[in-house]
């Protein structure tokens, strides 16, 4: 088994925490024994979230995707995230609000629950109105938390982890545009998605009866 972050090996993950006697739970509770929270921040690329979602649904998982109504990258009231918003919950999958501190206005397209873009220590574990932040106490844990932010595991990948039971419960973070877009570095990745962001704007240029000649 290869370590890398693409959707091959995502799916070995999944298929560790299955071995390792895993069930795919949501962030309505706190996490019992045995679960394991599989946690999405969309940062960048509903494509990929979508990508990853379709993987997931094929293996039985469970996922909850955080959604910015603030992304520079990507808008939730056009036709493509009215789509993507409805593909993700027609799979089987929660959709949460990746929120910009310190505003965390929740609407019918979310569920109850937060998980803030980039947050700093004073607030990012400290309760949300109304809704469920899940990095308070009761849902995050740093024995029982991983990450693979900037393309980093900072205590290693988790799949033996994962195979051997060794967590009791786990939330486990990912970013969907790491995984879907080829690199070995978040540099790579990054260039990787605004290559292939460009073919797409093209496409979506023509159809809007954009000359393109």
């Amino acid at each position: 088994m290869t370590c890398g972050f693409t959707l091959d090996h995502y799916r070995e993950l999944l298929a560790a925490a299955r071995d390792g006697g895993y069930r795919f739970a949501t962030f309505d509770t706190p996490p019992a024994p045995g679960d394991l929270l599989l946690r999405h921040d969309v940062d960048l690329s509903l494509d990929a979230a979508l990508r990853m979602a379709e993987l997931e649904a094929d293996a039985g998982a469970t996922a909850t995707y955080f959604l910015m109504t603030e992304s520079v990258f990507y808008n939730l009231a056009s036709a493509e995230g009215v789509v993507a918003l409805a593909r993700l919950r027609e799979l089987g999958h929660r959709v949460g609000l990746h929120a910009v501190y310190p505003t965390a206005t929740l609407d019918d397209r979310f569920d109850p629950v937060v998980a803030w873009h980039n947050p700093d220590p004073e607030y990012m574990t400290a309760p949300v109105a109304g809704a469920t932040n899940v990095m308070q106490e009761g849902w995050f844990d740093p024995p029982t938390y991983r990450s693979d932010s900037n393309q980093r595991w900072r205590f290693g990948c988790p799949h033996e982890e994962l195979r051997a039971g060794a967590f009791p419960w786990l939330q486990l973070l990912t970013h969907p545009e790491i995984w879907v877009y080829p690199g070995s570095t978040m540099g790579e990745t990054m260039r990787a998605m605004l290559d292939a962001e460009r073919e797409r704007r093209l496409e979506q240029l023509a159809e809007d009866r954009i000359d393109l000649t």
